[in-house]
């Protein structure tokens, strides 16, 4: 009895240690460039294609893109310094931050 409780908190343990590390994540680019609505358009197409993209939040003024991601997917900095080239713009910065966190991003 005691091995199969030890067993159960065992599994039970790893269970929720897979799911926390595959929590959905946020990306914030600081992108030149983006000068109108257009523009924010143009980008958000881009980075919705990538695989795993769940929303893109586009502040105009800040030049602050906002990529929310499916749990457990990612995009490195070297795919994003791309996609946002290929847009027609520069990528100044890349920061990862948790999902939860962009909640009020575009706002």
């Amino acid at each position: 009895m005691r091995k199969a409780l030890q067993a159960t908190v065992i599994a039970l343990s790893l269970a929720l240690a897979t799911t926390a590390s595959a929590a959905p994540v946020a990306y914030r680019l600081k992108v030149d460039g983006l000068a109108c609505p257009f523009c924010a358009y143009g980008i958000e197409k881009k980075l919705r294609h990538s695989e795993g993209v769940e929303a893109v939040t586009v502040d105009i003024n800040a030049g602050l893109v906002t990529v929310r991601m499916a749990d457990g997917a990612t995009l490195s900095e070297d795919e994003v310094r791309r996609i946002v080239k290929d847009a027609g713009f520069s990528l100044r910065g890349f920061e990862e931050a948790p999902a939860a966190a962009d909640a009020d991003a575009g706002r």
